[in-house]
């Protein structure tokens, strides 16, 4: 229900005076992708972007998508200006903050289901060329990276820390930390500097669709593990980086995806606030003795939430596992445990990431989830936005009446 609508122009963008933010307006089935050259072109970037160019317009707002500068930018909702919406009624209309700032945002992570997000006006940040200058740190073990992280935070607009899940001992979680800002047009070389300005990534090629369920196992995730972190520099400061390979680097290879296998992946994200430390390493040590391996883990500090009820960011650590499906309910409970840690260290499951959490710890985890209900039920009163996951969680009050056994079914559900 995120937005279906793209423009067959390219986005437009537009800047007012000469000390005001870039502008871009794009359709809500816009990817994010479609709009990076544009705005490279005239000089910007996005404001906020996930780990993947791939997504919609829309349903980077519907999920309120975070990005490696949450500590300093927020979520990409802080930087929309306009949402237009079409509600379940066929009405259409511009929603701003300052016209309808609760339904604004809760439409900030609201999961598409206040409407379809036909189109969206977004101010961008100054991006002078393609490249990032990055500085890239190896860290010992999980306190190193966290001291880091801390530290170096507050210096750049952009940091992330891949650690690895699967190393033991005095070395668990240990990691790799980049951190990075736009490059200058003069920390480019000469022949560089021609084509600063223009975004032309390579066509990703494919992985092919023959990986049997075993390849993703104990042996292969700690020999990624272990090349990964010795391919890493001990310390190398001022790279330069096209933004591609640092924001992007799993879209290098299309459908990747498919090197789990036939039953693919979960990717389980949590954010834990400030002084929950110890919680997450606790976390970290329940994945490095988990019942299957986790391939890929990556940590980031978060700064203010926004106003969103069902946004997903608070001010903490943000961990994000991905884990090779498996059969049985093994890694199901495992997980379930996993969440009733969180939800008492006072942390949330990110929705958007979300295949299996338990619907009893949906309110518990976003304590203002009737504030948001009021606000849906006002566009939607009869209950026609929904979505597989508001029909396991309980998003929406009809939703919520269903799978908690109380009300009566209501009508009109667009299923």
């Amino acid at each position: 229900m995120a937005g279906g609508w793209c423009s067959t122009r390219p986005p437009s963008i537009t800047s007012g005076r000469s000390d005001a933010q870039g502008r871009i307006v794009a359709g809500g089935g816009a990817s994010l992708s479609a709009l990076i050259a544009p705005a490279i072109a005239a000089g910007w970037f996005l404001p906020v972007t996930p780990g993947t160019r791939h997504v919609t317009v829309g349903g980077a707002i519907a999920s309120d998508v975070h990005g490696k500068n949450h500590h300093r930018d927020g979520t990409i909702t802080q930087h929309v200006e306009s949402i237009t919406l079409l509600f379940p009624s066929g009405e259409t209309r511009a929603v701003t903050p300052e016209s309808d700032a609760e339904l604004f945002w809760a439409t900030a992570g609201g999961m598409g289901l206040t409407g379809i997000i036909l189109e969206a006006r977004i101010r961008l940040t100054p991006a002078p060329t393609r490249f990032i200058t990055v500085d890239t740190y190896r860290t010992r073990n999980l306190d190193q990276t966290m001291s880091l992280m801390t530290e170096y935070d507050v210096r750049t607009r952009y940091s992330v820390s891949w650690i690895d899940l699967v190393t033991t001992g005095a070395q668990l979680g240990r990691g790799v930390l980049t951190c990075g800002d736009h490059a200058p047009l003069d920390a480019l070389t000469p022949g560089t500097r021609d084509d600063a300005r223009q975004w032309k990534p390579r066509p990703a090629p494919p992985v092919p669709p023959v990986f049997p369920s075993q390849v993703v196992n104990r042996l292969t995730s700690r020999l990624f593990n272990e090349a990964w972190f010795r391919k890493a520099p001990a310390e190398r400061l001022g790279e330069l980086m096209p933004l591609e390979t640092f924001f992007y680097p799993l879209d290098i290879v299309d459908r990747w995806n498919r090197v789990y296998g036939p039953r693919g992946f979960v990717q389980w994200q949590c954010v834990l606030p400030f002084g929950e430390e110890a919680r997450l390493r606790r976390i970290v040590e329940a994945f490095v003795a988990g019942p299957v391996p986790a391939a890929l883990a990556v940590l980031k500090r978060f700064g203010a939430a926004n106003p969103g009820p069902l946004s997903f960011p608070l001010p903490g650590w943000t961990l994000a596992v991905d884990l090779p499906a498996a059969r049985g309910d093994t890694l199901a409970a495992f997980l379930d445990g996993l969440d009733r840690g969180v939800v008492e260290g006072g942390g949330r499951i990110y929705l958007s990431k979300d295949a299996r959490m338990r619907p009893e710890w949906l309110d518990v985890m976003y304590p203002r989830l009737d504030e948001w209900r009021a606000v849906q039920s006002r566009v939607d009163p009869s209950g026609r936005l929904t979505s597989d996951l508001d029909r396991r969680l309980g998003i929406t009050a009809h939703a919520s009446a269903r799978v908690h056994g109380h009300g009566t079914r209501t009508t009109g559900d667009a299923g």
